[in-house]
């Protein structure tokens, strides 16, 4: 279990379209340990297959068919044990995680959803159908943009029908939505909702992911999750005998064994005698999963980089630095990584 006590440390953004992010989200998730990564308006379809995989996490997707903009994605680390839940339609821009409890230890379903602002009544009750079946089971956090910029969540008031059958189904459903600071210039668009007391902790809002013009959302999921024993077996360098490798293969008439073979047979040759020797001088252990590998281009300058960008966000809130600087800064990290 990673981090003091029984808790997940997640992050929330809303991306704007994940081009030209990848790199900056993967710096930012090994360099605080996350272990949940809700991501809405990914804008992502089948031609970011290759790219959008992170080591050391499973990656969650629901991408829109058919048209750029919206798409949700959710990251859970490897070690944990949890399966996506199948929803009954493909219309609703909504996926949900549920990560198994330890024992004597409640399962707890996380969530992302992005709703835009043009959605219709309908697929609005298909989503409140699906969210219903949920909430009423198991302990549910659920992120994402919402789209009601004239909820006022102070007071549960809402001006419009739309925004007001939906804090309608929020109190029916025990929804508690945590979040009061604007996340989009004056509004607060993107929200959390938990079903439990005490179930989140430590919630953050503050800076953006590139140039996004959400805030990022940090905070902790509190409850013993259980561990995902791994089985995968990796070669153990550090426990290899060299000296045995270099012997068994330098034993081998390489010159005389090529004559006469094209080049797949050679490959083939070579291939079968290098994993031969490799079993008699490297042994195998299990893959540790104690935590995700940080990306080797991810040092120590551009962790500083990436810090001091989040300090002068918040400066820049603050009147204490202008948006010219803070633009910098983001260039500076988008070229590092």
């Amino acid at each position: 279990m990673e981090g003091l006590g029984a808790h997940l440390k997640c992050l929330y953004t809303n991306a704007r379209s994940m081009r030209n992010k990848q790199d900056e989200l993967e710096a930012l998730v090994h360099s605080q340990s996350r272990v949940v990564i809700g991501i809405s308006e990914t804008w992502w379809n089948e031609s970011h297959d290759w790219s959008a995989g992170m080591d050391g996490y499973r990656l969650f997707r629901r991408d829109r068919q058919g048209r750029r903009s919206g798409e949700v994605a959710l990251y859970v680390r490897e070690r944990f044990d949890c399966t996506a839940l199948t929803v009954s339609s493909d219309v609703v821009e909504s996926l949900c995680v549920r990560i198994r409890g330890m024992e004597n230890k409640a399962d707890v379903v996380v969530g992302v959803y992005c709703r835009s602002l043009s959605q219709d009544d309908s697929t609005d009750k298909l989503f409140y159908r699906q969210l219903g079946e949920i909430s009423g089971s198991v302990a549910l956090v659920l992120m994402g943009d919402f789209n009601f910029p004239d909820i006022t969540w102070e007071y549960h008031t809402a001006v419009t029908s739309k925004p007001g059958k939906f804090l309608k189904f929020v109190e029916e459903n025990f929804l508690s939505q945590v979040l009061s600071e604007p996340n989009r210039k004056d509004a607060l668009l993107d929200l959390l909702f938990v079903t439990r007391d005490g179930l989140e902790g430590d919630v953050m809002i503050g800076g953006c992911l590139g140039h996004s013009d959400h805030k990022k959302v940090e905070f902790k999921i509190f409850g013993v999750m259980r561990k995902k024993v791994s089985r995968v077996a990796t070669l153990h360098f550090k426990g290899a005998n060299f000296k045995l490798l270099r012997e068994l293969l330098s034993s081998v008439p390489w010159e005389s064994a090529f004559e006469g073979l094209g080049v797949h047979e050679s490959w083939s040759f070579f291939k079968n005698h290098l994993l031969t020797a490799q079993e008699q001088a490297i042994p195998w252990r299990r893959k540790s999963s104690k935590r995700g590998r940080r990306p080797a281009w991810l040092n120590r300058e551009l962790l500083l980089e990436l810090r001091w960008k989040k300090k002068l966000y918040d400066l820049w809130e603050r009147g204490q630095a202008s948006q010219e600087d803070y633009r910098a800064v983001v260039r500076i990290c988008r070229e590092k990584t």
